[in-house]
């Protein structure tokens, strides 16, 4: 393992914006669309989150890497993040279940950072400014090329990212004896998810993104999941034309975050680019139909538009974000079928949601 925290590194942002701080990880470039997540911990989890691929993560908690990487708290195979920005930089851990430092971590993954720089001002910033793109570098420190680089770089807008980020191959996950089987399509799906169901004794054939109804119902399942994902919902109209097949057929389906905004579109309700979107594990989140309240974790920069529910015979809203009153929940009226905005798998953040799983199991059962 190589110390690189005297090696200088630097961030530019689409606006012009730079930030001069120190090396984190390889050395190297990245670009991305940078973000920020406000919890205290996971730094693992959001860094193998599939939602977050192609994005540059800011972390708003002051230490990153303290308590080392464990293997199992992965939620895929690899690192997904394009990059990281941090204020402290902890190669040092203290943790017994730690396999590795977060440096080694990083060198394996071949991911490019940059710390020691002030995550409250960028943080700000981006809250200000908006969701934009961003270029990391600790082996080129001149703006103007990195500038002209950025420039190259796609906007998130438009950008089709689960079939880069799904399993090529379909696989089982949990007992084949389980009383349950549900058919996940895995458009960027974490793993704590199928624990969950592993857990509710659900036994799950997981399949590509772009995989058809007709594939996916020849397994006979009991029911359907959409997973989560990275990318502009609107962009992937394979998704939404299953969803529509499944609707169609009248099965029983529960969606998570991107599942939840490709519900929505199968629908004829039309999803949005967030300013700077919700990112963090503490966002409080009010179930309108149990008229109750609970913290959940979220991740997206894409959001369902609340008019068009509002004017909709087809779905009716279930959760309501507190904060800023955006659409959290809904469920297609006379059928089986519902999703969420959040991640009820609270991977990390509270487990006040897992109810879900318990009702997507009960509605299978029904």
């Amino acid at each position: 393992m190589t110390n690189y925290s005297k090696l200088p590194a630097i961030l530019v942002l689409e606006d012009g914006t730079v930030y001069h701080g120190k090396a984190a990880g390889k050395i190297g470039t990245t670009t991305g669309e940078i973000c920020f997540n406000t919890g205290t911990t996971g730094y693992q989890e959001i860094f193998t989150d599939p939602s977050y691929y192609g994005q540059i993560m800011v972390t708003t908690n002051a230490h990153i890497g303290n308590y080392g990487i464990d293997e199992d708290d992965t939620e895929s195979a690899s690192i997904q993040i394009a990059g990281l920005v941090c204020k402290n930089y902890n190669i040092n851990y203290s943790r017994q279940m730690a396999d590795t430092s977060i440096q080694s971590y990083f060198e394996e993954e071949n991911l490019v950072g940059i710390s020691d720089i002030d995550t409250r001002s960028l943080v700000r910033h981006i809250r200000s400014k908006g969701a934009m793109n961003a270029i990391i570098s600790s082996e080129n420190l001149d703006v103007a090329s990195l500038k002209a680089k950025l420039a190259e770089v796609p906007s998130m807008d438009g950008l089709e990212l689960s079939s880069f980020v799904s399993t090529k191959e379909p696989y089982y996950y949990g007992e084949e004896s389980a009383p349950t089987r549900i058919a996940v399509l895995d458009l960027g799906i974490k793993k704590n998810i199928l624990r969950n169901f592993d857990a509710r004794q659900v036994y799950a054939k997981v399949f590509p993104a772009k995989t058809t109804f007709q594939e996916m119902e020849a397994w006979n399942p009991d029911g359907y999941f959409i997973s989560n994902g990275p990318g502009d919902p609107s962009a992937m109209e394979y998704a939404i034309t299953t969803v529509k097949e499944i609707l169609a057929a009248e099965k029983p389906m529960f969606g998570i975050c991107l599942g939840h905004q490709i519900l929505a579109l199968a629908n004829d309700i039309r999803t949005q680019k967030m300013h700077n979107g919700h990112r963090g594990i503490n966002h409080p989140v009010k179930n309108i139909i149990a008229n109750r309240c609970e913290i959940t974790s979220q991740n997206h920069g894409f959001g369902v538009v609340a008019e068009d529910i509002e004017k909709s015979d087809k779905v009716e809203i279930t959760h309501v974000n507190l904060n800023d009153q955006s659409i959290e929940g809904i469920r297609v009226k006379g059928q089986k079928a519902f999703s969420v905005q959040y991640h009820p798998e609270s991977s990390p953040g509270p487990h006040d949601s897992r109810y879900l799983f318990d009702d997507f199991v009960a509605m299978i059962k029904q």
